[in-house]
């Protein structure tokens, strides 16, 4: 799964620094929400972004969330 980073606010705000056009692998995008979960606005996570989430946790977490 290869994700573009500039269609979802919250992990285009974690990639702060990577270029405008970056694209990420499922494994690093579950990777950088994990990791990076306290930078996250809860509250704006768009419905879109929440389905691109819960499907990283499926298929890359094991069904588990790992924030720390």
């Amino acid at each position: 799964m290869i994700i573009k980073v500039n269609e979802y606010p919250q992990l285009r705000q974690l990639c702060w620094n990577r270029p405008d056009d970056a694209v990420v692998d499922g494994e690093t995008a579950l990777t950088l929400y994990e990791r990076n979960w306290r930078f996250v606005d809860h509250d704006a996570i768009t419905p879109r972004e929440q389905r691109l989430l819960d499907q990283l946790i499926a298929e890359h977490g094991n069904g588990h969330f790992l924030a720390t």
